[in-house]
């Protein structure tokens, strides 16, 4: 035990002691998942609740915190008691009086506070589902970076048991604009096999233990001298080799281990839009986003039953049945519940698709009619104009049947859009949601989202990276790039569409909770509204554009509960 850890522990129910550990290693240098931490200068640790105070009962006071309200409110204070805001302002004595006696007092000593951040379309249960002992890498700058992120993740893994880096992050983020190498992989783990895999096939990199292993593999992959593997089945043969290994222990810990991650970027609610569906174990060609869709929720589930979920879930349903039928929508549509749960896990509706097409052929129609005839939300992506066009009028030619204008129907990632269609959704009710995933463009030429055609014109809107296959989680490399046009080269990319850095915050909090069906609790710092916060490292208002893709946060609640806390903030007791 170190000079700042105490051996208190949070209220809420076998939280410390698995998180922490688990979630250690997958968030990079610098950051702590959840420690029970005492703060400098002996104060009480900010994640510690007396037990005989209500869960979720905090009071934080001397920041500069956001509120993205009606009136758009800057204030000082804010206090929560079990799990809502209770009171908002700049006196900390009036804001005391709202809260127990004891309640802990955290003083944000000047830093930036703004709601709790919402990624309303992700791929969050393949990162809650990794394989190995997995680590996010896409914070890391260079090389050296990644090794020591790798290095650090090794401290907890077994003997012959991986660690892996996989999914969304692209060499476009490290300096040297590549992956490491057999050799530095080794220099950085040498006695345990890695496995690093980009996107939803590889390209990989391996070590030498890694190396061995999947060339003796009983579906071997060739792996070049230097630890390389390339895209497609021998990088798809050694992610299955690696999920062979995982047990059901395995995927509790590494769903974890994804939600300590999210919390230690300001992430505090996710609709999950699930991956490409698959029946039974997996097989040697199959994906990173390929996985078991009655069963990809099954460790998550249980640490909710367990009590041991911090990050707020809704599950979309995706479905991929090319059958005029659709028997599994159809049964989907008549035996399940749209937003049934609570607010830490609960179902959402249907998406990404109902059905494959992007607006054509007569079974992605089909599917649109069943899921406007059982009133349910909905949306699909469109990767073209013709496919917005195409999805817009398949809506339209729905509403003459049933009426969906009050269903929230909406089109994602959107990267062409015009006034027309754009009037044409809004009148359906409809809405969209700004793909920023091109911040990950490697020609520096493809354009982006139109963000400013789309704010400008007043349709409801928000924002997502598409994480965590072809993108990033941290949601501000999306602010970086909706802000500045700029992908991760640092090449001007979407000219004329850039946004504030406050409209781009405000798409991920204030307006993305209205994708849940949540902005009566979620999205803004009000009265009422549960306490999803978090307490940045920097003013994302007035530092570089460098600097605000590095923004971090330091502290992070869900509903008054510390989830992520960086040891840099003084706690006392009310």
């Amino acid at each position: 035990m170190t000079s700042r850890q105490q051996p208190n522990r949070l209220s809420r129910r076998s939280l410390l002691g698995t998180t922490a550990a688990a979630g250690a290693g997958a968030l990079g240098a610098g950051a702590t998942a959840i420690p029970a931490q005492a703060l400098p200068g002996g104060s009480a640790p900010v994640s510690t609740v007396d037990g005989t105070l209500p869960r979720g009962t905090i009071v934080l006071h001397n920041g500069v915190i956001h509120t993205f309200d009606d009136q758009n409110r800057t204030v000082s204070g804010v206090a929560v008691a079990q799990g809502r805001i209770v009171g908002t302002g700049d006196s900390l004595g009036q804001l005391r009086q709202l809260v127990p006696p004891g309640t802990p007092v955290v003083d944000l000593a000047g830093h930036t506070a703004v709601p709790g951040m919402i990624e309303a379309h992700v791929h969050f249960v393949s990162l809650a589902i990794r394989p190995g002992y997995h680590v996010v890498i896409e914070n890391a700058t260079n090389i050296a970076e990644i090794q020591a992120m790798l290095a650090a993740r090794r401290a907890d893994v077994p003997e012959g048991q991986f660690v892996t880096a996989m999914g969304g992050f692209h060499p476009n983020l490290f300096a040297e604009h590549r992956l490491p190498n057999l050799a530095e992989l080794d220099a950085a783990v040498p006695d345990r096999p890695v496995l690093l895999l980009q996107g939803f096939t590889g390209p990989s990199v391996t070590n030498s233990l890694g190396k061995a292993y999947f060339e003796s593999a009983a579906v071997p992959s060739v792996v070049g001298a230097d630890g390389s593997i390339a895209a497609g089945p021998n990088s798809t043969a050694a992610l299955y080799n690696v999920r062979l290994l995982q047990t059901f222990e395995d995927k509790k810990r590494s769903t974890l281990d994804a939600l300590s991650y999210a919390a230690s970027v300001g992430i505090t609610a996710v609709l999950d839009e699930v991956g490409f569906p698959i029946v039974g174990p997996p097989t040697p060609d199959q994906a990173l986003s390929n996985f078991d869709h009655y069963h990809m929720y099954d460790s998550w589930r249980a640490l909710h039953n367990e009590g041991r979920t911090f990050i707020r879930l809704q599950a979309n349903f995706l479905h991929n049945q090319n059958d005029i039928n659709l028997p599994e929508l159809t049964q989907r549509l008549r035996n399940q519940y749209q937003l049934f749960g609570d607010d830490l896990m609960m179902t959402g509706a249907i998406g990404e698709w109902g059905a494959p097409g992007d607006g054509v052929g007569p079974v992605w129609a089909r599917a649109q009619q069943l899921v406007g005839q059982a009133g349910w939300r909905n949306n699909n992506r469109a990767l073209s104009l013709n496919a917005f066009a195409a999805e817009v009028a398949g809506y339209e030619a729905v509403n003459a049947q049933y009426d969906i204008t009050g269903l929230r129907w909406r089109i994602d990632h959107v990267p062409v859009v015009n006034k027309d269609l754009l009037d044409r959704m809004q009148a359906l009710g409809g809405a969209v949601q700004c793909g920023a995933f091109s911040f990950m463009a490697g020609t520096g030429t493809a354009a982006g989202a139109p963000f400013r055609t789309i704010l400008d014109h007043g349709i409801k809107a928000g924002i997502h990276q598409d994480g965590v296959h072809i993108a990033p989680l941290n949601p501000w490399f999306a602010v970086y790039y909706a802000s500045t046009g700029r992908n991760a080269l640092g090449n001007l990319i979407n000219t004329g569409q850039q946004i504030t850095r406050d409209e781009a915050v405000r798409l991920f909090t204030r307006e993305n909770a209205w994708f849940l069906n949540m902005e009566d609790k979620l999205g803004t710092i009000e009265v009422g509204k549960l306490g999803d916060l978090v307490v940045l490292d920097r003013d994302y208002r007035t530092v570089s554009d460098e600097e605000l893709k590095r923004t971090k946060p330091i502290l992070t609640t869900v509903g008054g509960q510390v989830v992520h806390d960086a040891g840099v903030l003084r706690g006392s007791g009310g």
